[in-house]
């Protein structure tokens, strides 16, 4: 088999990553040479590449579904939105820039040859490239100069499958509506439909597949359950709201629990590094942003953001300053990382990301960190805690000096990150997917809160990570049409499918 095809969704957070993912580890089993790509992603999820680049968190994770190592190449353009309503744009990789919605709109237009090249090459170099829309593929405002859904099946003639999650209601009218705004060219590109997310009995809900293939003319190529196991590699802030505990918690090894309160910033960037906590039995992970949980949790995490300074100030304003810093003078644990850990200092100079020179940060860690024009893209090998970690560097502001002792000793830089009594941070992400250094942060935390009766586990984290992406391939091989996936895959768009007639009154 070779072809490609586009997943694309009736919404955002429809279930397109997953799908993409579970696609890919099912082809890669069956012994095929797989590739994801999204030709543009909007996401503070990223990870470096082997390639010194940046892309994507989701794209790197169905990387990992087929059995690869992240590459530029899956997703050429990302755009990471700041705080000051524009978004960086990283082309290939590689940080270019700045943008509002409106110059976007025109610069989309000039990355379309970029796409195009990038999608080319993998198609020369696997068996099937599966490709991940962007938001919703009916979005008809930005038909005109689209390089990430319809426009993208068009230029690379994909056909193309609409995924539409029914937990939130509405699929029937989202996939027919969807379907029913498309141009005609567009329309017959959309070789059928996916209901993602269906808890309920099957028998009532076959009227409504009827009526959708009936009144579209396409298949309902699979109905796929509600997965309660599936939490991940979470691609957006959209599966981080307030109050919402990360994963699923699990029984405790000993007689007590850790909480773990991860503040969540209104920019924040990377938030699946603390995924790993919350893989640990007996540990309980939810996104705060109120002072009682700072005050009580065993643990805070001060997570990464893409707009440190301006997210700084939404903690002093929130009162959220001042009990992190009550927090730290009565020995309460804290950890930062990245833009948290830059904050944790004595001051910013940023002339870069924010243009507000020199700040104050909140005075926890001897540390004083300046903004540099070229962002650090690398990924880290070291030792902290006497075991071998690893992780990935993506800032802007480095820190220019600190009097802390550093928490890890990177093997190229030398000292990295900073401990100060029951504060530490680090410029590093995925840091807590080591285990060993995980279990015992988690065993330090326990003993400075009196949790005495907590035992830290030995969670292989990387593992949890693919047996998920196992089940995702699990699902989609027992509740969706694969050999209809495939013959898509081989055969190309369908020449038989019907147009709907236009949207209008009479």
């Amino acid at each position: 088999m070779s072809g490609a095809l586009l997943i694309g969704g009736t919404t955002s957070d429809a279930g397109k990553s997953v799908v993409v993912a579970g696609l890919c580890r099912s082809l890669a089993r069956r012994g095929m040479s797989v590739a994801p790509f999204k030709a543009q992603n909007m996401s503070n999820n990223s990870v470096v590449t082997i390639d010194g680049g940046e892309i994507g968190r989701a794209q790197a994770m169905q990387a990992l579904a087929c059995g690869l190592e992240p590459d530029t190449r899956f997703n050429p353009v990302l755009l990471k939105p700041g705080g000051d309503g524009r978004s960086q744009v990283v082309v290939r990789g590689r940080a270019d820039g700045y943008v509002g919605a409106k110059d976007y709109h025109v610069r989309r237009a000039a990355l379309a040859g970029i796409v195009a090249d990038e999608l080319r090459s993998l198609r020369a170099s696997f068996d099937v490239v599966v490709c991940e829309g962007a938001g919703s593929v009916a979005e008809t405002n930005l038909r005109a100069s689209d390089i990430a859904n319809m426009g993208l099946a068009a230029a690379a003639d994909l056909p193309v499958l609409v995924v539409g999650d029914i937990d939130r209601g509405g699929v029937i009218a989202h996939m027919v509506g969807t379907l029913a705004v498309l141009g005609p060219d567009d329309q017959r590109r959309v070789a059928g439909f996916v209901i993602n997310k269906f808890r309920g009995d099957r028998g009532i809900l076959a009227p409504g597949v009827d009526d959708v293939e009936r009144w579209t003319g396409r298949p309902v190529l699979g109905v796929l359950p509600y997965t309660e196991g599936l939490w991940l590699d979470a691609e957006d802030s959209l599966a981080s709201p307030i109050g919402r505990v990360v994963g699923v918690p699990t029984p405790a090894i000993g007689t007590q629990r850790l909480s773990v309160a991860v503040i969540r910033l209104p920019r924040i960037s990377n938030s699946t590094d603390v995924e790993a906590l919350a893989c640990e039995p007996g540990v309980d992970v939810r996104w705060v942003d109120d002072i009682a949980s700072v005050r009580t949790a065993d643990l805070v995490v001060l997570p990464g953001t893409k707009a440190t300074v301006s997210d700084l100030a939404w903690l002093r304003t929130r009162g959220l300053a001042d009990a992190l810093t009550e927090r730290a003078a009565a020995k309460g644990p804290i950890l930062g990382i990245c833009g948290g850990y830059q904050m944790l200092g004595r001051s910013i100079d940023d002339d870069v990301e924010s243009g507000a020179g020199t700040v104050p940060g909140l005075g926890l860690l001897a540390l004083h960190v300046r903004f540099a024009a070229d962002k650090t893209l690398r990924r880290c090998a070291g030792t902290a805690l006497g075991h071998r970690v690893t992780g990935y560097e993506i800032h802007h502001g480095r820190a220019v000096a600190s009097d802390d002792p550093a928490w890890v000793t990177d093997d190229e830089t030398g000292p990295e990150g900073s401990v100060r009594g029951s504060v530490r941070g680090t410029h590093w992400h995925g840091m807590l997917g080591n285990d060993a250094l995980r279990a015992g942060l988690l065993a330090e935390v326990a003993a400075a809160t009196g949790r005495t009766g907590f035992t830290a586990g030995r969670t292989d984290f990387e593992a949890a990570r693919s047996a998920q992406i196992d089940l995702l391939a699990d699902v989609l091989d027992e509740w969706l049409d694969m050999a209809a996936v495939d013959a898509l895959i081989a055969g190309g768009v369908p020449t038989d499918l019907p147009t709907m007639a236009p949207l209008g009154f009479v």
